[in-house]
């Protein structure tokens, strides 16, 4: 049996590229001339927000005092999750060191950056989640210097609540600047800030171009597209949940792809039949970017069995992966492109995307196939050395200068032959290409 697209996309998840490289590009090099002066026309210009960009302490603690405390306790909750789960993530990386050869000792060390840049949207939705998922990760890896940088609405400021979650995370500072002009700020070191060595973070289409023109300059967390979600489901599926999940994910935007995958095509054709009213049933703005991403993005396909399931999700490698089937021990062991994966309907992404403690700045567009997530390690630079005794530098000297010299690289062979004369006077080797 091939699979059978009951329902196929009419568009793929890309935006403009060309135009949206021009103008975040020209942006980028306005910044970069006219400095803080610049970037606070920008703000004014898109974020319409004329008040203090980096906020004080005092504006800190007036924005905390209106966060209500069950909030707060759930904020809490979420960055316990989050702090935790990355404090053990950190804990599976070592410095080691072994010795190669009698007297040749080399090793591994970790070492965080210095200044993490981490951008939580504020704009349609107010993403306290991503402020939790950023800047706690950068904590606990040991980054010396945290900016938390989100949209500040017109009149209003950078919503209490992510200014509530930035802080208690352990963000340095607390930057009220959206868009291309809060990547650059971070990134060019204005407002007194020192530059970011990483930049991370979800955000819209500018935002993720600005950070891939910036990739090298700094580093960043990974090249995002818009987010995705495939369900996995067989014949014994909720299909009330299944329906629901997809809804739940189609409302991040009007073009993050959802996709049901299935070995039962009645399943699929009632989670079809359930869709749409969830989705008419939600407030206006989710339902108008539900409505789109169902219309145009989403699939629903049929395949033969769930191998043939497991491969046509691997082929996606989406960003959230929701098994919702039986035996889930043979979907852990058998998936293998994913962002994060979500086993049995009793989790869900949404649970992922807010509070359990794995982080939801995840792989979109197919990246899963290669990389994964957000994690502490991305903050952390994984280095080298070595050191040796002269008698143990003596056979590593002898190999590298013939390597060197059939590679026709003479100076490298040189370095390990003046240690050779200098170390064994009395000795002869031979160090030609064919010795």
């Amino acid at each position: 049996m091939t699979r059978e697209y009951l329902k196929k996309a009419t568009l793929t998840a890309k935006s403009d590229a060309s135009e949206t490289h021009k103008i975040v590009t020209d942006i980028l090099a306005d910044i970069e001339a006219g400095g803080d002066a610049k970037a606070l026309e920008y703000t004014a210009k898109f974020d319409r927000y004329d008040g203090n960009v980096l906020l004080t302490q005092e504006e800190i603690d007036a924005a905390i005092a209106t966060v209500p405390e069950k909030l707060k306790s759930d904020i809490r909750f979420a960055h316990d999750n989050v702090k935790r789960f990355a404090e053990l993530q950190k804990s599976t990386v070592a410095d080691v060191e072994m010795e190669i050869a009698p007297g040749f000792v080399a090793g591994q060390k970790s070492i965080p950056v210095d200044a993490a840049g981490c951008y939580v949207p504020g704009g349609r939705y107010s993403h306290i989640a991503s402020a939790i998922m950023t800047v706690t990760t950068a904590k606990v890896a040991g980054c010396k210097h945290i900016t938390a940088c989100s949209p500040p609405r017109p009149g209003v400021g950078v919503a209490p609540a992510i200014i509530y979650a930035a802080h208690i995370c352990g963000a340095d500072k607390i930057l009220a600047m959206g868009g291309v002009q809060g990547v650059a700020a971070m990134t060019f070191g204005l407002f007194g800030l020192p530059k970011a060595n990483i930049l991370v973070g979800p955000g819209n289409q500018f935002v993720a171009e600005a950070k891939r023109i910036l990739f090298g300059r700094v580093g960043i967390d990974m090249i995002a597209g818009p987010t995705d979600s495939l369900v996995l489901a067989d014949k014994n599926a909720d299909p009330h949940i299944v329906a629901t999940d997809l809804v739940s994910q189609a409302e991040h935007g009007y073009n993050s792809p959802v996709w049901l995958v299935t070995d039962d095509r009645a399943l699929a054709q009632k989670v079809m039949s359930l869709v749409p009213d969830m989705i008419a049933d939600l407030p206006e703005l989710n339902r108008e970017n539900a409505f789109a991403a169902w219309r145009d993005y989403a699939e629903v396909i049929v395949c033969a069995d769930r191998a043939d399931m497991a491969a046509c999700s691997d082929e996606y490698a989406p960003e959230h992966l929701t098994v919702q089937a039986d035996d889930l021990d043979w979907w852990l062991a058998n998936l293998t492109c994913y962002g994060s994966l979500f086993l049995g309907e009793e989790t869900t992404v949404s649970y992922g995307d807010k509070a359990t403690g794995t982080n939801h700045v995840l792989p979109t567009s197919g990246a899963a196939s290669y990389t994964g997530g957000l994690s502490v390690h991305k903050y952390m630079k994984i280095v080298t050395w070595q050191r040796a005794t002269r008698d143990g530098s003596k056979a590593v000297a002898e190999a590298t200068a013939r390597i060197s010299r059939l590679e026709g690289m003479e100076g490298h062979a040189r370095a390990a032959d003046v240690r050779l004369a200098k170390y064994f006077p009395d000795e002869t080797f031979d160090l030609s290409a064919n010795g």
